[in-house]
């Protein structure tokens, strides 16, 4: 998450909070969301069925997941922003 400032939130729900962002190398806007549950493990992360779905997905309506970060036993979705 050293890659990215967020800026302000966006919205909260009952999953997680999502944010509005920055990367800081490319200057791009995001939305991150940030899991409220801890991950202790990576294969928790990447067997989460909304993972799954969101990586398989190609469609120009639906919003990109772009990365997936843990970081001190946090999970944040890195989507691209759409406004």
């Amino acid at each position: 998450m050293e890659r990215y400032r967020i800026l302000d939130e966006i919205g909260d729900g009952t999953c997680g909070s999502v944010y509005k962002a920055v990367n800081i190398e490319t200057s791009e806007i995001v939305a991150v969301k940030k899991m409220k549950r801890k991950f202790y493990y990576w294969e928790e992360c990447v067997n989460l069925r909304e993972v799954k779905s969101l990586r398989r997905l190609n469609h120009p309506n639906i919003i990109k997941l772009l990365e997936i970060v843990r970081q001190n036993n946090e999970l944040f979705f890195i989507f691209e922003y759409m406004v």
